[in-house]
């Protein structure tokens, strides 16, 4: 079994950062591709940005220039640099990895509130 367990949502001003931490815990092997969406109130979860195992990222539009996805393959643990926060950020922020073995698994989620 494995786990993700996310951390550092919060609230903050408009045009501020927050980073998110993503870490894997468990019989892990290996994780293919790791990627953070995003839940608004009453929205679909979204992708945000996505990072393979080969560090290529892919971001959706709305968050191009602004925020960043990065890994540390030996901790087993993906981040998201969010950079010039609008209020429009606002959501759940959800992990979801790949694993080699497991298949495909989702964090709990961690809220992300930014203030006007």
């Amino acid at each position: 079994q494995v786990q993700l367990v996310e951390s550092g949502g919060g609230l903050v001003e408009a045009g501020g950062p927050l980073t998110l931490s993503c870490a894997a815990f468990g019989n892990i092997f290996s994780i293919n591709t790791m990627g953070w969406y995003r839940q608004g109130p009453g929205n679909r979860r979204d992708l945000v940005a996505s990072i393979t195992s080969g560090y290529i990222s892919h971001y959706t539009d709305s968050v191009k220039g602004r925020f960043i996805i990065s890994r540390d393959n030996v901790k087993n643990t993906v981040y998201l640099q969010m950079n010039s926060l609008k209020p429009e950020d606002t959501a759940v922020y959800y992990c979801n990895a790949d694993f080699a073995i497991w298949g495909e698994v989702w964090g709990q989620g961690t809220p992300v509130t930014v203030s006007s």
